[in-house]
C-alpha cells in the first residue's frame, strides 16, 4: 500500500503521511528553510523576467507601432545616433527620460525607445512604467535586432 498515490487511500494514511512530512521538516529545518527560499527566489526572478519582457517587443511588432503612430525614442549618445538611428526617430538621453516623458511626447501617445542592445532602454521602460507611464515599449534586441531584420536605418543628425 505504501507505493500507491494519496489519492487510493484512506485518510488515515494520507495523514500519517503528512505527519511524517512535519517530522522530516522538524529534522531537517535549516533544509526545508533553503528549500523555501530556493523556491521563492527562483519565482521571483521569473516574475522580474517576465515583468521584462512585456515590454519588449520585437521588431515586426515594433513596425505595426510605428505605423500606427508610435514615436520612437533613441536613448543612445548624440554619437552613436549620428552613425545610425530609424527613420523619424529622436534622440534623448536615458537619463532624460528618468522620471517622466517630456513635453514633446505626449503621455497617450505610444512611444518606442531603442537603444543598441534593448538593455539599456529596457531599463527606462521600467522606470517609466513605475511612474505610471504605460504606452512605453523596448524594442527587443535593440537597434542590433533591427539591423538583423535588414530595416531601414538613416545616419546624421537629422531625425
Amino acid at each position: 500500500m505504501r507505493g500507491r498515490p494519496c489519492g487510493h487511500l484512506t485518510r488515515l494514511y494520507c495523514l500519517m503521511n503528512m505527519d511524517q512530512l512535519l517530522e522530516f521538516i522538524g529534522a531537517n529545518t535549516l533544509l526545508a528553510a533553503g528549500t523555501v527560499a530556493m523556491a521563492l527566489a527562483v519565482l521571483f526572478n521569473e516574475l522580474r523576467l517576465k515583468a521584462g519582457t512585456l515590454a519588449a517587443i520585437p521588431a515586426t511588432q515594433a513596425i505595426r507601432l510605428i505605423n500606427g503612430g508610435a514615436k520612437v525614442v533613441d536613448v543612445r549618445d548624440a554619437d552613436s545616433f549620428a552613425k545610425g538611428h530609424i527613420v523619424d526617430s529622436l534622440n534623448i538621453a536615458a537619463t532624460d527620460l528618468s522620471g517622466d516623458l517630456p513635453p514633446k511626447l505626449k503621455k497617450a501617445q505610444t512611444v518606442l525607445l531603442v537603444c543598441d542592445s534593448g538593455a539599456r532602454s529596457g531599463q527606462v521602460v521600467n522606470t517609466l512604467r513605475k511612474n505610471g507611464v504605460e504606452k512605453v515599449f523596448n524594442l527587443q534586441g535593440g537597434l542590433g535586432a533591427w539591423q538583423r531584420e535588414n530595416l531601414p536605418i538613416v545616419s546624421g543628425n537629422d531625425a
